[in-house]
Order: structure tokens, then C-alpha cells, then sequence
């Protein structure tokens, strides 16, 4: 037996339409204009977070609410006071013959669980939009209330506990990165006798020891993991994800394994990423090829991934809405180089942390990725009726 079944201990459940159990009402209109920062009351207009307050409600406290329009048409949300509602926005309430049967924080668990297929509901082309129709033919079971409101219980304190956990791992990770931008500026700073932690350091431009990548590669040889364009770039140095676009025909500006790839459109956006792989990128982003052996490949990347790069590159930066870094100037850069046992010792300890921060499949992000699906698994055990 499931836990549900078990929990159900042979209690029918009902399926019925949304429409037919519940009043599916959209707000009215309002501007930012018309909020005030001293209001009371929040405003749902189907965001994640309310789009300012207001000085009257038009909805109670412990109402489920369904963005209708925009790009978060179909988020599911659960407000826990009086509200005013926006017209971008649903209000779901079971209507009066149901009132006693349906409780309204277990029909907003439900329909979150469904969250992924109620944004399927939009509309094609234009402005994503989901009709009241639609929304009301939804289908949700209902079982007795005192089962819904112990499903309510348990979910509250899952979603209490994840929650602390998420704060404990997000504080955690937050102390980490700053730990970790602590020691890159210490280590990578260099004193008025150009000693850089008792080192002895001489200054070098990045194009007296790197140059732009020459090589050429086809279209053909590369796919969605091993294309960089500036959008799968990630920012804040979080390295790259797969392309979403692929390039068909015509040569492409080629990178190697060792190569630092940079977002070269909005450089405070800290675009970077160090290449694991051979494959192909285009104007957007500049692929720097290391042509000096006395230099760590992982040290220039550190060198290249620090905030003072990024400074430098926003300086001589050119255009205003869009800027693009300066492919002359990014070449005069200068940086410090120890030797290449010191290189060796300071990329050690910068791998660490970098790892710890910023990797995607290692450290504290995953750690937080996997609660929130550990959550989502007993949601969707406790939900699944048959």
C-alpha cells in the first residue's frame, strides 16, 4: 500500500472540475502608480513577489491564486492575508456548497504539484494567457476534509522544515562565497616591493602571455555542449550550461581545452568560463588562448575570473546600453606572476573554494537542488490519488 492509500484507509475520494467546486474570479486592474509604500495590503498581480500595496483589499486572507498573464501565466500561489487582487490574476475559492468540504491550503498544494501543466495551459502566440475555461476544467480530488487537512499538516512542516534547511544551506553558501572572494583578493595581491605572499612577483599584460584564439572550426563539429555563445555563458563566474542554439553552416571562431572564454557583451555581468572541452564560439565571446608555459592555464583563469578584471574591462568598455568590452585594452591588462610553484599553491586553494561555491554538480548548490526535490517527492506521494 501507498502512503496515501493507507492514509485514506478505504475513505472515497471525488474528482471533480475545478469550476464546478470552486468561484474562478479575476481582480481588477491597478498601476504601480496607484500603490503606496505605506499600504496595507499587498498586491497579487501573479508575480513571485506582490507588485506593491494598496490602501483597500478585494480578497480574504487564505485565498489560492493563479497567475493568468505574462510570463509566470499559470504560477500557483497561496496568500495568507486579505490581498488586493490584480486583473493578471486568478482567485480560487471553493464557492459555498463546498466551503465545509474543500480546504483551501490543500487545493493550493494540489494545484501546485500541477503547476508545470497548468503553464501548459497558455495560450499560442502573443502574450501568454490562460482562460477562466481552461483553468476550470482542471480536475482535483477531493477526499474527506479531516484527510485533506492531515495532508495539510504534514506538507506544512515539510515545507517549514525545507524552508530552514534552504536558509541554513543558502547562509552557508553565501559565508562561502564571501570567504572565498576574502582569499582570492588576499592571495592575488601584490605589495609596493612587488612580493605577492612573500613571493616575488613580476607584472605581466595578458597579451604578452595569451592571444585571442586563431583557430577556426565548422559549424558541423559542434553541438549543444560544446557551442559557447554568450547567453549559455552563466554570470558571476558560475561557468556555462548547453546552448540552446547550435550554429549550422559556416566556420566558427575555435577554443581548446586550457582556453578562458569570456562574455564579451555586458562584462559586469562576470560572464566566464574555463573550457574542459574542444569546440566553437562566435564574436560574442572572446576566447583567450595561453601562448606562455610559465604560466598555470587555471592560474590565468583565476586571474581572469577576479573582480578587478571585470572593473577593468567595464572602464574601457565601449557603448552605453549594451556595452562590449575593448578587445585592445582587455590585451594591456596587467596582473601579477609568481612563479609557477606559487601559481600552483594559489590555484589549489582558490579550486577549493571555487568548487564549493560554484560548481552546479558538486557542493552546497546541488545540496540545496536535491532538498528541494527530496520536498517535491513526499508532495507528490501524499497527492497522488487514484
Amino acid at each position: 500500500m501507498t502512503y496515501i492509500e493507507k492514509l485514506l484507509d478505504g475513505a472515497e475520494v471525488e474528482w471533480r472540475k475545478l469550476g464546478d467546486v470552486t468561484e474562478i474570479k479575476t481582480g481588477k486592474g491597478i498601476t504601480k502608480n496607484d500603490s503606496s509604500a505605506s499600504a496595507l495590503y499587498p498586491i497579487i498581480s501573479g508575480g513571485k513577489e506582490p507588485m506593491g500595496y494598496y490602501n483597500k483589499f478585494n480578497r480574504i486572507e487564505n485565498t489560492v491564486t493563479i497567475s493568468r498573464v505574462g510570463a509566470n501565466a499559470g504560477y500557483v500561489s497561496f496568500i495568507d492575508r486579505k490581498f488586493y487582487l490584480n486583473d493578471k490574476c486568478f482567485s480560487i475559492l471553493p464557492i459555498e456548497k463546498f466551503k465545509f468540504e474543500i480546504d483551501s491550503k490543500f487545493l493550493f498544494y494540489f494545484l501546485k504539484s500541477k503547476e508545470t501543466s497548468i503553464t501548459e495551459l497558455q495560450s499560442e502566440g502573443g502574450v501568454p494567457t490562460i482562460n477562466t475555461t481552461k483553468v476550470g476544467s482542471i480536475k482535483i480530488p477531493i477526499p474527506p476534509l479531516k484527510i485533506q487537512q492531515k495532508i495539510v499538516a504534514i506538507l506544512d512542516k515539510f515545507t517549514e522544515l525545507t524552508a530552514e534547511l534552504t536558509a541554513e544551506l543558502t547562509a552557508e553558501l553565501t559565508a562561502r562565497k564571501q570567504q572565498y572572494e576574502y582569499y582570492r583578493e588576499q592571495l592575488l595581491m601584490v605589495n609596493d616591493k612587488l612580493l605577492m605572499n612573500g613571493v616575488k612577483a613580476e607584472w605581466k599584460t595578458l597579451g604578452e602571455v595569451a592571444e585571442y584564439s586563431k583557430k577556426r572550426i565548422s559549424s558541423s563539429s559542434v553541438d549543444k555542449s560544446n557551442y559557447v555563445g554568450v547567453d549559455n555563458l552563466l554570470q558571476n563566474r558560475e561557468g556555462k550550461t548547453e546552448s540552446n542554439y547550435v550554429p549550422t553552416q559556416g566556420n566558427l571562431t575555435g577554443y581548446s581545452i586550457g582556453d578562458v572564454l569570456i562574455g564579451n557583451i555586458r562584462p559586469y555581468l562576470k560572464k566566464i568560463w574555463h573550457a574542459d572541452r574542444i569546440g566553437g564560439t562566435n564574436g560574442d565571446v572572446l576566447a583567450i588562448h595561453l601562448t606562455d608555459k610559465a604560466i598555470n592555464p587555471r592560474y590565468l583563469f583565476q586571474i581572469l575570473a577576479d573582480d578587478k578584471f571585470f572593473n577593468y574591462n567595464m572602464q574601457h568598455a565601449k557603448g552605453a546600453k549594451m556595452p562590449r568590452g575593448n578587445k585592445d585594452e582587455i590585451l594591456k591588462y596587467r596582473f601579477p606572476v609568481p612563479s609557477l610553484e606559487e601559481q600552483e599553491r594559489i590555484v589549489g586553494i582558490l579550486d577549493k573554494f571555487d568548487t564549493l561555491t560554484n560548481s552546479i554538480s558538486e557542493g552546497l548548490p546541488k545540496e540545496i537542488e536535491l532538498r528541494k526535490q527530496q520536498y517535491e517527492y513526499y508532495r507528490e506521494q501524499l497527492l497522488s490519488f487514484h
